[in-house]
Parts: structure tokens; sequence; C-alpha cells
């Protein structure tokens, strides 16, 4: 606890530095930044018609955690050197074994986070000095302009960078990002990083990436759909002699939390589908724990009429409202969350610069009025 609390001490002076020097389109562990910026970003960079890059490079460092060097980290993180490398070397235990940390940040240490950004970041700059738009030399009016198209979003070790063509990223691109990560200590996946094309797509925190017939369209990733039906199911596999009502309410927070999570992008589609399979669950549920009831004995325990849908996954609490009418607690679907896009916070914005203070409590205000209006909407329904 005394190692959380100095950790924590250090971490109040040393975030606002690591805020002033992030690059811009960092967003991970960052105060007023979520994957939703990341993945607005995303589309801010792809989604022009005819002049935004076609190629991504997806980026996957190999332990990032775990192998950064400590000497760069003493040598550039501007903090006391002497309690960083306490931290740095104190090892951890496990099964009452100890052991030596030669490389990585702090095991669970709420610094480690900060510690990870201060070390990924400059590769923007890197780029962007690297890579800039210029004018073609020759005479005036044959000159043209020539942008590279390079840009990186990070979300802490996860990264994607676009370029103009694939030769660029495999040439010119890796060789920079290699050769930045290396002085780290750190290296890429050679099994994980690729280069797509952006017709074909690519996943990045839980969305698809993908352009089709020139429109860019984000939508949940398969196997992040697949993971959620996956985790659904093994609720109901571990519940099978649960009474409904809990079970319900463990749901709802299952269902709502991955449903807001992908409320930002092109999701109502992928809702619906999730809707259909969530409810063939439930009923393999029900009949398992029924095999010898009828259909429609079935349905008629587990699914109820309420307001304007028949079926609906709910239960009776036995409480009732002030006029009389019965209290039901039902399943939340998620195709009844609604998609509302998301407005990305400035790349340039610090909550550490009180030049921002105004801009962030004017975001910060929206979102809460946002909230209020939902929760006042699902009170009254």
């Amino acid at each position: 606890m005394k190692d959380r609390a100095m950790q924590a001490l250090y971490l109040l002076a040393l975030e606002p530095v690591a805020e002033t020097q992030a690059d811009p389109n960092s967003y991970g562990f960052r105060a007023a930044r979520s994957t939703a910026d990341a993945i607005q970003q995303c589309f801010v960079t792809l989604s022009h018609l005819d002049d935004s890059a076609e190629w991504v490079f997806e980026g996957d460092i190999k332990g990032c955690f775990d192998n950064i060097s400590h000497e760069w980290m003493l040598t550039h993180v501007p903090t006391d050197t002497t309690v960083l490398r306490k931290w740095l070397r104190a090892g951890f235990e496990e099964k009452r074994i100890w052991f030596p940390t030669e490389a990585g940040t702090p095991q669970g240490g709420i610094i480690s986070p900060t510690l990870a950004n201060i070390t990924l970041d400059g590769l923007e700059r890197l780029l962007r000095e690297r890579f800039r738009a210029s004018l073609s030399s020759g005479p005036h009016a044959l000159r043209k302009w020539h942008n590279p198209r390079v840009h990186l979003v990070r979300y802490a070790d996860d990264f994607v960078i676009t370029g103009r063509s694939k030769e660029l990223l495999e040439d010119e691109v890796r060789p920079l990002v290699e050769s930045f990560l290396n002085e780290r200590g750190l290296r890429l996946s050679p099994e994980k990083t690729k280069i797509t094309h952006i017709s074909d797509g690519f996943d990045f925190l839980g969305q698809n990436v993908r352009k089709h017939r020139k429109k860019l369209l984000i939508m949940p990733a398969t196997k992040n759909v697949h993971a959620f039906l996956t985790h659904f199911r093994t609720i109901l596999q571990n519940n099978v002699a649960s009474s409904q009502l809990p079970l319900i309410r463990h749901l709802n927070l299952v269902i709502r939390g991955w449903a807001n999570y992908h409320r930002h992008v092109a999701s109502k589609t992928t809702f619906a589908k999730v809707d259909n399979c969530i409810w063939e669950a439930l009923w393999r549920w029900a009949k398992r724990r029924h095999p010898k009831k009828t259909p429609g004995w079935i349905a008629g325990k587990y699914w109820h009429p309420i307001g304007s849908r028949s079926w609906e996954f709910a239960v009776d609490t036995g409480e009732k409202t002030a006029s009389g009418k019965p209290i039901w607690v039902k399943l939340a679907r998620a195709s009844a969350i609604p998609i509302r896009r998301y407005v990305k916070i400035r790349s340039d914005a610090n909550p550490s610069d009180p030049r921002w203070r105004a801009y962030l409590e004017e975001r910060a205000i929206s979102k809460e009025l946002h909230f209020d209006a939902r929760t006042r909407k699902k009170q009254r329904s």
C-alpha cells in the first residue's frame, strides 16, 4: 500500500508533464480520452472520398509493458531516478517466490500506464517530420503536391499508421517504427503486425474499419461479437439453476456494457443480430431447465407481453407501482440502445493546461446532459 501511495504521489507530478509532451493522437490511459476518440480519429483520417490513405499498417508491440528498457526510462522519464529505479527493479512475488525484473514497467503499478505512454510518445512527431506533404521539384507549372498520408492513431500499445501505398509503409514507415521501438527495448510482433488495404478492412479496439465503395464503415468486429456471445452463453451455462430475476440483472449489465461501447459506430444491424442470438441462447437455457415441458408452457413462464412487445424475457418482481400495476424486470435489448455519433476530443487538448479548461468543462457538461436525458427516458419507460 505504501508503494502504491508513493506511485500515486509521483504520478500527480509526472502526469501533467506526460500530457504536455504526449503525441496528439494518443488516446490510451489519458484523462478525458477514450477508445471512442481513437476510433473517431480513424474515421476522420480514412473517410475522405478520394484523397485519404488506402493502406494501413497494423502495429502490434510484443509484450510492451514487460519489455520496456529500464535504462531508457531512467534516462528519459522526468522524475526522481532513484525512486524510479527502485520501482523498476523491485520484482514481483508469486507463490512466495520472488522474481526479479530486468525490463518492463512495475507489475500492477498505477504509474505503469503513464510510463508506457511516455516511452511510446514521440513516434507521431517523428512520422510527421519524416513524411511531410511537399511540392515536387521542377518548373513551377509542372509541380505537383505530394502527400504521403502518413498518420498515426494510438491507444496504449495498439496503433495503426495510414499511408498512401503499401511500399511506403513496408519500405519506409516500418523500418522507422522498428528503429524507434528498438531504442526503447521493444519490437514488433512479426505474426500480428501486417499491412492491410482499407477495402479489406482491419480490426482496431474491438471495431472493424473498412471502406466499401468509397464509403468508410466502422462496425463491431466479428471477433468482438463472437467473444461477447461466448461470454453470454457461458453465463447461462453457469446459471442453469438460478432464478430468473438475478440472472436478468446480471445479463443486463453485460448487454448494456457491450452495446454502450459500440453505440458510436454503425451497430444497428449487429445489435439486431445479437438480440436474435441472445433469444436463441435463452430459449435453449429454458428448455434445458424444463426438458419435459411443452414450448407453450416454457414461453408462458419466461416470456411475457409488456408494452408494445409481445415477447419479453421478464419476471414479475411482486411489487406494484402507485397505480397498482405490477413491476417487471425485463432483459435489456442491444437494439434498444440508441446509436449516437461521437464528437472526438480535439487532438491537442490538454487537461493540465488552463487554456483548455473551458473546452473540457463544456465537453463534460455535454456528456452529463446526454447521460441525464438517457436516464430520464429509461425511467419513463
